[in-house]
C-alpha cells in the first residue's frame, strides 16, 4: 500500500476538519493545565497549513510536508507551531522527492518525526505530553513493520486516556505539580486527532 500526495493533503484535510469540530474541547482541556489556546492555535494553523495547500500542485510528498510545517510554525502559538512544525518537517525530509511513499517510508518519517519531537520538546515518556502517544503509536508501528493505521489510531485514544494518571514533568502544566493529575494532556490529545485523521485516509 502506497500512500502519495493526493492521500497526504487529505490527511491535512481530516486533521484541520477534526480540530475545528474540537476546537473547544482541546481549549477546555488546555484550560485546566495550560495556556489555554490550544484549541484555537490548532484550529487556526490547519485551517492555514489547509489554505497553503489547496492553492498548490505538489509533484512529490516533501514538499508538501515542508509547506504543511512551515505554516504550522508561522502560524500555531505557543509551543504547538514549533513542534508540530518539526514533526512535519522531519516527514518531509524522508519523504522528499518521493511522488508516493509505501508503508515503510511512511513508518520511517513517523519515527523521524517523533525523533524530532523528542528532541525539540526535551520530553520522555511519562512527562504527560505529547510524546505518550506518539511514541508508542511510532514503535507499535515499526514492531509490526505494516501500516496498521486503524491499530494505531485506537493505541493513540488509550495512550491519551492514560495522561490523566501522569503528573506533568514539561510545559506550563509542570507547575501544578500533582494538581496537574485527573486531566488529559492537551498536546496528547491533538496528537490522537492526528493519528485518528490518518487511520481515516489510510482506510479510505
Amino acid at each position: 500500500m502506497n500512500l502519495g500526495v493526493e492521500q497526504a493533503k487529505a490527511w491535512i484535510d481530516q486533521m484541520n476538519e477534526l480540530f475545528q469540530q474540537q476546537k473547544q474541547y482541546l481549549t477546555e482541556l488546555d484550560q485546566a493545565i495550560g495556556d489555554g489556546d490550544h484549541g484555537w492555535n490548532m484550529a487556526r494553523g490547519f485551517q492555514e497549513a489547509v489554505d497553503k495547500i489547496s492553492s498548490n500542485r505538489y509533484e512529490d510528498l516533501g514538499t508538501l510536508l515542508k509547506d504543511v510545517a512551515m505554516t504550522l510554525i508561522a502560524k500555531v502559538g505557543g509551543a504547538s507551531g514549533p513542534l508540530y512544525g518539526t514533526a512535519f518537517l522531519k516527514m518531509s525530509q524522508v519523504l522528499a522527492g518521493k511522488q508516493e511513499g509505501n508503508e515503510q517510508e511512511w513508518i520511517a518519517a513517523l519515527g523521524e518525526a517523533l525523533a524530532g519531537l523528542k528532541a525539540r520538546g526535551k520530553a520522555q515518556v511519562g512527562e504527560k505530553t505529547m510524546i505518550d502517544v506518539w511514541e508508542p503509536v511510532v514503535m507499535f508501528l515499526q514492531e509490526k513493520g505494516q501500516l496498521l493505521a486503524r491499530e494505531a489510531a485506537q493505541l493513540a485514544q488509550q495512550k491519551m486516556e492514560e495522561t490523566k494518571t501522569l503528573e506533568a514533568k514539561k510545559g506550563r502544566a509542570a507547575y501544578l505539580g500533582k494538581r496537574s493529575i485527573g486531566h488529559i494532556d492537551p498536546g496528547s490529545a491533538s496528537s490522537c486527532l492526528l493519528f485518528i485523521a490518518f487511520a481515516k485516509v489510510v482506510e479510505s
